[in-house]
C-alpha cells in the first residue's frame, strides 16, 4: 500500500494507514505507510571567547521546518547524464531532473493540483513515465510525458501500478483493476503503439508478484490471514499453478533469476525469522541463500543479473548487502557517520547507483555512485540550510516491559532542553497498520514537536512488524485490548524518566494510530491528558465492509486479522469501536482527516467530532478537502501540524485545573476549517 507508495514487501498488505515514521521495509503484509514531514532544530551560539558555553535553542516555524525537501523517484537517463525525481518544493509533488553529477534541479511538470509522480525515463530515449491520482484517491493513472506532450496510458477506468521495463526495453508492465475494480490483472504495453495486453487475468484475485524475463512465469500469492500465505508459479502458456510452499508460513516472492530457472522468496517456514529461499523450477527443490536473526524482507538482481541486493529489517532500520553475483563477493558500500543506507538502486547499465542515505536527525538525500570510480556524487541537499543537523534530536532504541511481563520495543525522541530540573511534556505515538512498526527514519512531524519540548516515544507494540512471527501475531482479533495496554505501559514508562512531567502524557497516532488514540480515550479515559487523532478508524464495522475493492486478494486475510462484520465477529467489532463510546471522552482531543480518504473515510472522523463535542470537552477538527489517507500537500500539513502545536501548547503544555474550556459557540466554530 504504499510505502514508496505500493511497493509491496510486507506481510501484511491491508495498511490502513499512510501514516508512519518511515516507510517500513518489512515484510510483513500488512503495512505502508507514508512520512509526515516537519523538522526539529537547536542553533549553537558559541563564541571565539568561550567556546564551552552552552548552546542555546533555537525552535522554528512550521514554514521553516516544511522547507525541508521530500525528494523520491530517480530514475537515470540512458546516457547516465541525468537523474528523474520527484520533490514537494514547490508545495506539492513535481517532476524535475538533476545532473547526474550534481547541479541545479530542473522543473519537467508544473502541477498546482495533482501530485505527479516519477516512475521512470523509458530505456532508450528521453520520454518519461509518470503517475497521478486524484487528490490522495489512491487510484493512479499512468502518464507519458514527450517533451511537452502529456498522454494517458492506461485506462481511464480503475488503477494503474507500474511494474518495470521488459527484457528487451520494448514495452512495460504494470496491473490494473479496469476489468471489475476488485482484481488486479497483469498487462504489457508496447512502446510504440501504446497497446495494452492483457498477460494474466487474476481471476482469483491473487497478489500478483514477480514475472521472469521470459514472461513464461509469473510468482502470485494468496494471503490465508493474518501471517501467512500460499506461494504459487504460475505457468502463462498453460495456466498451470504449482504450489511453492510446503507448510502455512509467510511467503512472499522476491525475483526470478535470470535465466528463469530459480524463483526467489522469503518465508518464515522453520523460523521465527523471514529467510531468503531458492526454489528450483524444474526439480521443485528448495534450499536457504540467506538467514539472520531478523526479517530478510527484500531480495532482487540488477538488471543485467550482475549484482544482488538483499533488504533486512534489524532493530527498526534497513540493512543493506549488495553482492557480485559471480563472485559472491559483497560489495563495500560507502559509509555515512551517524547514517544508513536506506536503499539502494542501479542504473540500466549497472555502472552507477543510486544511494539513498538518512537517519532519524536527517531527512534522506540521494547521491550517485560511480561502482568503478567508487567516486560519490549528492545530487539532493533536503535539509533546510536554516537548520543545523547538528541540533536535531538522534532517536535512540529503547524497551520497557508491558503489563504481561512481554518487553516493548520504541524509538525514544527527547528534547535536548529536557532535564530533572527542567522537565518536559510527553506523547506516546502510535504507528499504522495494524501491523506497521515505528521505524528510525526522518520524521518531520516529530522532530518538530521535539524542537518545540516534547518528547516523543514511538512504541512497536505487540502486533508490530519487525520482530518475529510470534510477536506479530499477538493481536490478532485482540485490538484495542492488550496492543492498547502496551501503549498505556509506554506512558508509564516515560513516567519514571527523570525529564518527564508525569502529569503531561498525550497519545497521537494516523489510521490504525489513530484508533489507538481514540481507543484510548474512550476505554481508559483517564491514563493519557490528550489525544490526537489523524485520520483513524473509529467503526471498525463500517470501515471493514467499505474497504476499497482492489484490497480483494486480502480481504479474507484481513477479516481474519481483524474479524468478519458480516458474521458474529460484529459484535466484538462494536465493542471496539471507539464510536459507540463517546459518552467516555473527558480529555481534550483533535482529529485531523483528509476529505478525499479511501481507506478511513470521512464520516469515520465526523461522527467521533460530534460525539465527543456532546461531552463538552474541547474537540477541534481539521478537515481537508485536497488530501486521502495521509497529507503530501505542504500547504496542508503546515496547517495539519501547526494545529496539532498549538492544540499540544493549549491543553498538554500549558494544562492546569483552571484551563479555559471553550464555549458551545466556539466550537460549533471550529467545526469545518
Amino acid at each position: 500500500m504504499k510505502g514508496y507508495r505500493e511497493k509491496r514487501v510486507f506481510r501484511k498488505p491491508f495498511n490502513f494507514c499512510i501514516f508512519n515514521l518511515q516507510q517500513s521495509t518489512n515484510n510483513r503484509m500488512k503495512n505502508l505507510c507514508l512520512y509526515l514531514g516537519v523538522t526539529l532544530l537547536l542553533i549553537s551560539c558559541k563564541t571565539e571567547s568561550n567556546p564551552e558555553e552552552e548552546t542555546a535553542l533555537k525552535t522554528y516555524t512550521i514554514e521553516q521546518f516544511m522547507d525541508n525537501e521530500a525528494v523520491g523517484g530517480a530514475s537515470f537517463s540512458p546516457d547516465n547524464t541525468k537523474v528523474l525525481v520527484h520533490s514537494n518544493r514547490s508545495g506539492i509533488y513535481n517532476l524535475y531532473t538533476v545532473p547526474a553529477e550534481g547541479g541545479e534541479f530542473s522543473p519537467v511538470t508544473q502541477s498546482d493540483s495533482a501530485s505527479v509522480f516519477a516512475l521512470s525515463y523509458f530505456p532508450n530515449d528521453e520520454r518519461i513515465l509518470f503517475d497521478m491520482d486524484g487528490n490522495g484517491d489512491e487510484i493512479y493513472k499512468i502518464y507519458m510525458k514527450d517533451g511537452e506532450e502529456v498522454r494517458r496510458l492506461t485506462s481511464a477506468e480503475g488503477r494503474a501500478l507500474f511494474r518495470g521495463w521488459n527484457k528487451n526495453n520494448t514495452g512495460f508492465y504494470y496491473l490494473s483493476n479496469k476489468q471489475n475494480g476488485k482484481q488486479m490483472d497483469l498487462y504489457a504495453m508496447d512502446t510504440e503503439g501504446f497497446e495494452p495486453e492483457l498477460l494474466y487475468n487474476n481471476t482469483k484475485a491473487y497478489d500478483l508478484g514477480p514475472l521472469s524475463d521470459d514472461e513464461k512465469y509469473l510468482a502470485v500469492s494468496k494471503a490465508i490471514n493474518t501471517n501467512d500465505s500460499d506461494l504459487f508459479l504460475i505457468d502463462l502458456s498453460s495456466g498451470a499453478e504449482t504450489k511453492v510452499n510446503t507448510e502455512q508460513s509467510a511467503n512472499q516472492a522476491q525475483d526470478f533469476s535470470k535465466d528463469g530457472k530459480t524463483l526467489y522468496y522469503t518465508t518464515d517456514a522453520g523460523s521465527e525469522f523471514a529467510r531468503l529461499m531458492a526454489y528450483d523450477l524444474a526439480t521443485g527443490e528448495r534450499s536457504v541463500v540467506a538467514s539472520k536473526d531478523w526479517d530478510i524482507v527484500g531480495f532482487g538482481l540488477s538488471r543485467q543479473g550482475t549484482y544482488s541486493i538483499t533488504f533486512s529489517n534489524e532493530e527498526a532500520k534497513n540493512v543493506i548487502e549488495v553482492k557480485e553475483v559471480a563472485s559472491g563477493q559483497t560489495l563495500d558500500l560507502p559509509s555515512f557517520e551517524g547514517k544508513e543506507i536506506v536503499d539502494f538502486s542501479f542504473s540500466p547499465d549497472e555502472t552507477k547507483a543510486i544511494i539513498r542515505v538518512g537517519g532519524s536527525n536527517m531527512p534522506t538525500n540521494m547521491y550517485v555512485y560511480d561502482l568503478q570510480s567508487k567516486n560519490l556524487t549528492p545530487i539532493t541537499d533536503t535539509l533546510n540550510e536554516d537548520i543545523d543537523e547538528e541540533h536535531l534530536v538522534e532517536a535512540e532504541v529503547v524497551r520497557y516491559p508491558s503489563f504481561d511481563g512481554l518487553e516493548i520495543p520504541a524509538i525514544y525522541y527527547l528534547p535536548k532542553q529536557a532535564s530533572a530540573e527542567e522537565k518536559v511534556p510527553a506523547l506516546v505515538w502510535v504507528h499504522g497498520g495494524p501491523g506497521g512498526q515505528s521505524r528510525r527514519g526522518f520524521s518531520a512531524v516529530i522532530q518538530y514537536l521535539v524542537n518545540h519540548g516534547y518528547a516523543v516515544l514511538a512504541v512497536n507494540n505487540r502486533g508490530s512488524s519487525g520482530y518475529g512471527k510470534t510477536f506479530y501475531r499477538m493481536d490478532d482479533q485482540n485490538h484495542g485490548d492488550k496492543d492498547l495496554k502496551d501503549v498505556i505501559a509506554g506512558k508509564d514508562w516515560l513516567a519514571t524518566q527523570p525529564q518527564i512531567d508525569a502529569d503531561k502524557i498525550g497519545i497521537i497516532g494516523g489510521s490504525y494510530g489513530g484508533f489507538m488514540t481514540m481507543a484510548a480515550l474512550t476505554s481508559a479515559p483517564e491514563e493519557f491528558d490528550v489525544g490526537v487523532n489523524l485520520f483513524g478508524v473509529t467503526n471498525w464495522m463500517r470501515t471493514l465492509k467499505s474497504i476499497p475493492p482492489w484490497w480483494e486478494s486480502f480481504k479474507d486475510a484481513l477479516y481474519e486479522e481483524m474479524g468478519n462484520p458480516y458474521t458474529s465477529d460484529s459484535i466484538r467489532l462494536k465493542q471496539i469501536s471507539p464510536l459507540f463510546h463517546t459518552d467516555k471522552i473527558t480529555k481534550p482531543l483533535i482529529v485531523l482527516q483528509g476529505a478525499q480518504d479511501p481507506r478511513v473515510l470521512k464520516v469515520e472522523s465526523d461522527e467521533i467530532v460530534e460525539g465527543a463535542r456532546q461531552n463538552g470537552v474541547p474537540v477541534e477538527y481539521v478537515l481537508f478537502e485536497d488530501e486521502g489517507h495521509g497529507f503530501v500537500k505542504k500547504e496542508n500539513q503546515i496547517e495539519a501540524y501547526e494545529r496539532t502545536l498549538k492544540f499540544l501548547d493549549k491543553y498538554l503544555k500549558g494544562a492546569s485545573e483552571d484551563a479555559d474550556v471553550p464555549t458551545e459557540q466556539e466550537l460549533e466554530m471550529d467545526v469545518e476549517e
